[in-house]
């Protein structure tokens, strides 16, 4: 039995497009036949062999940039953004404890993983009230978040404090502001824990420091980016997910917590 997800035609930008989970949800919203605008903003890498997408370059801390994003999107992909998947994001590599952070980092990483869904949001919220109908019909905005953003990562402040913001402080504000607009709005949260990347390779092939990290893990295992992609598929379709709205859903193999690390430890959402 085929199961529709009520995505057909339906225009999704995803941010962050390039890398691992953000190109396997290209694919996956490729098979439920939605029209895809890919994003990305230094490499374009696998996307660019994938067909029958529009991809766009943007910098997500620009805002003359994202106006550009939004407005080519339009113009390109068949009319405005009707969801927009904010999953793009950063990880300084280096451990780095908040006595230790330099304000440049703090400041980056926020602009990227805080000020850019702030940008996103805006322009996606500004387009949606001159769009149509139809688009406001399957209206969603579905974040990417982390295990970090609840349980807070040593070593990696910024990061922590930035999803924590999106999924504790712009999701809930978001659900009750985007009704204003497409009266079946909605705002939700993905926030995976391990997540085999390009981003998290290195830390994964540390057998001693990954059975550290799933310690307080039941499924002890580390998720690939399909599995966060395809719950996000599932948020954003107005028939599976029509009444969900301003919730985090963890993909994170039941984690309860995190336990402590020695400082030369690494460690990626």
């Amino acid at each position: 039995m085929s199961l529709d997800f009520g995505l057909k035609d339906v225009h999704v930008l995803i941010t962050g497009a390039a890398g691992g989970i953000g190109f396997e949800t290209v694919k996956i919203f490729q098979q439920l036949g939605a029209r895809i605008t890919a994003h990305y903003n230094t490499k374009i890498g696998a996307l660019a062999n994938l067909a029958g997408i529009v991809t766009l370059q943007a910098d997500v801390r620009d805002e003359a940039d994202i106006t550009r994003l939004f407005k080519q999107a339009a113009e390109q992909n068949g009319g405005a953004v009707s969801v927009l998947i904010v999953n793009h994001g950063i990880w300084p590599a280096q451990d780095t404890g908040i006595a230790e952070m330099d304000l440049a980092q703090w400041r980056n990483t926020l602009a990227v993983n805080l000020t850019g869904p702030f940008l996103l949001c805006r322009a996606y919220l500004c387009a949606l009230r001159a769009a149509g109908d139809e688009v406001k019909r399957t209206a969603n905005i579905i974040f990417v978040g982390s295990t970090a953003g609840k349980f807070g990562e040593a070593l990696h402040g910024d990061y922590a404090a930035a999803k924590s913001a999106v999924m504790y402080g712009l999701t809930p504000t978001l659900k009750n502001e985007i009704v204003a607009i497409a009266p079946r709005g909605r705002v939700n949260s993905v926030n995976p824990g391990w997540v085999a990347t390009a981003m998290a390779e290195e830390a994964l092939q540390d057998t001693r420091f990954v059975a550290r990290a799933l310690a307080t893990t039941p499924l002890q295992k580390v998720a690939r980016p399909d599995d966060v992609a395809r719950q996000i598929a599932v948020l954003a379709s107005p028939i599976l997910s029509g009444h969900v709205s301003g919730q985090n859903w963890m993909v994170d193999g039941g984690m309860e917590g995190r336990l402590l690390f020695p400082p030369q430890s690494r460690k990626s959402d």
